[in-house]
């Protein structure tokens, strides 16, 4: 893998950290600025509803620019926004920074991840993509509990400057090693916007997009919910909450990893393997949710299992959308943060509706199990070949496809593990 790939995953890590360290810092900063705790969680709906109104807008305007103008433009505005959140003290103008920061967190990773599989062989973009998504999930390992130190140590503020400061090397990479691209790009709605808006048509596309919806909102209802299951269900005390969701970050990690090395010669395995397992994990979960053994168990594997099907099933939507790698990157994107947005709206509704602590797990159940009826759905009603870098490279066995996985609907061919 190219260095500069790291350095892209670096630039998400702090994105990711960005997106996902105010759940520590929230109580602060609203006793700082004097402000309510519901309006300081303003602060985190601005960022998810950033990131959901950005990643296809900003990935058609990016069309406009060479990747490498497009990512450090992204990544500036980032990091300066995070300097301008550190400095300000103005409710207002912090609650603006964060929209902001979302626009370009949005756009910076969908056009790196057109980048990232631009700059590795055609077969090896599930590698590529979980390097980027490593960052996310070193997010949750790492970056989460760094920036909840920071904010107890030296005030919320720290987290903001923290944030900024990792952004600046991959800033630097991105000027050095990502080629300047000297083929001029079209103007947003022009020809190339015309023609992956076309791309993007596709119906195996839109079922994977689906998928990844369901499958990350699964993630994050119950992500979003564990504090309360493992104190008041598990029985532990608020001091395991940090280190469970580092358990949970782990295995995301984990799974990540091992997805990028499977993603690519075995799509059909993992997914028809990884999807049932990840509905069997949540019900077992919820079922077992009163043993804390049981609960340490199956927080590291169902933080595999998640992102190691959610991964996937992002690398098998941008073999999807080749005709579109920026738009698909974007739209990629704004589904992932369509089901972080749902899982735990979801989650809070069946809380509100009195079904106890452990309805954010059924709930995650719920959703897992609608992706694997869709994408069984999708298996049945179009059983057609998908194009993958491998079919590509040995035509003479198109005819020897095998059945779409009842996860991801209809994903790159799984000769290899035959």
């Amino acid at each position: 893998m190219p260095f500069v790939l790291s350095m892209l995953g670096l630039a998400v890590f702090a994105q990711g950290t960005s997106e996902f360290m105010l759940s520590g810092l929230l109580p602060d900063i609203a006793r700082e600025l004097d402000i309510s705790l519901s309006a300081a969680g303003a602060l985190t709906s601005a960022f998810a509803v950033g990131m959901v109104i950005g990643a296809p807008l900003l990935a058609l305007l990016s069309l406009r620019r060479p990747p490498r103008r497009a990512l450090l433009a992204f990544l500036v505005t980032f990091l300066l926004v995070h300097v301008l959140g550190a400095v300000t003290p103005d409710y207002e103008v912090l609650l603006a920074t964060r929209f902001v920061a979302a626009l370009a967190n949005a756009g910076f990773l969908a056009v790196a991840l057109a980048t990232a599989t631009s700059l590795v062989a055609p077969d090896a973009k599930g590698r590529a993509t979980s390097v980027l998504l490593g960052g996310t999930t070193m997010a949750c390992v790492a970056g989460v509990p760094a920036g909840a130190l920071l904010g107890e140590l030296w005030g919320w503020r720290s987290a903001f400057w923290a944030v900024a400061l990792v952004s600046v090397p991959a800033v630097l990479a991105i000027l050095w090693s990502v080629p300047a691209d000297p083929a001029p790009r079209s103007v947003a709605g022009g020809p190339r916007a015309g023609a992956e808006l076309r791309a993007l048509r596709s119906p195996r596309l839109v079922v994977l997009l689906l998928l990844g919806a369901l499958v990350n909102g699964a993630t994050f209802c119950a992500f979003t919910y564990l504090a309360p299951l493992v104190t008041e269900v598990t029985g532990l005390g608020a001091g395991w909450v940090p280190a469970l969701l580092a358990l949970f970050g782990l295995g995301s990690f984990v799974g990540v990893s091992v997805a990028g090395r499977l993603a690519d010669a075995r799509p059909l395995r993992l997914l028809a393997l990884g999807g049932p397992a990840l509905l069997a994990g949540w019900l077992a979960t919820a079922l077992t949710a009163g043993n804390p053994v049981a609960v340490l168990v199956l927080l590291f594997v169902q933080g595999a299992l998640s992102f190691a099907v959610g991964s996937t099933l992002v690398s098998q939507a941008l073999y999807a959308a080749t005709g579109a790698p920026t738009l698909g990157g974007g739209f990629a994107t704004a589904a992932l943060n369509v089901g972080a947005a749902l899982g735990p709206w979801c989650g809070g509704a069946a809380l509100t509706a009195g079904l106890g602590y452990r309805s954010p797990l059924w709930v995650s159940a719920l959703l897992t199990a609608l992706a694997l009826v869709v994408g069984g759905l999708a298996r049945v009603t179009r059983r057609g070949p998908a194009t993958t870098p491998r079919r590509m490279a040995r035509p003479s066995r198109t005819d020897d496809s095998e059945a779409p996985s009842t996860t991801a609907g209809e994903p790159a061919d799984d000769r290899r593990g035959r």
